[in-house]
């Protein structure tokens, strides 16, 4: 009867889903910020590659 009592109080699992959530969230706003600003990126670094001579050492 008491382990049924303690598991209906824990709370681990709900905070474990929260967490999950919350990564979810920031994979779906990174890919579509990067998707969006992907274009722009390869851009930049395009400009700087340019302007070195796009040549490595």
């Amino acid at each position: 009867m008491n382990a049924i009592k303690k598991f209906l109080v824990e709370e681990d699992g709900v905070t474990a889903i929260e967490y999950g959530l919350i990564a979810a969230l920031v994979a779906v706003a990174l890919v579509a910020v990067l998707s969006t600003l992907g274009g722009e990126i390869k851009g930049a670094f395009q400009k700087v590659s340019d302007a070195v001579g796009g040549k490595a050492p």
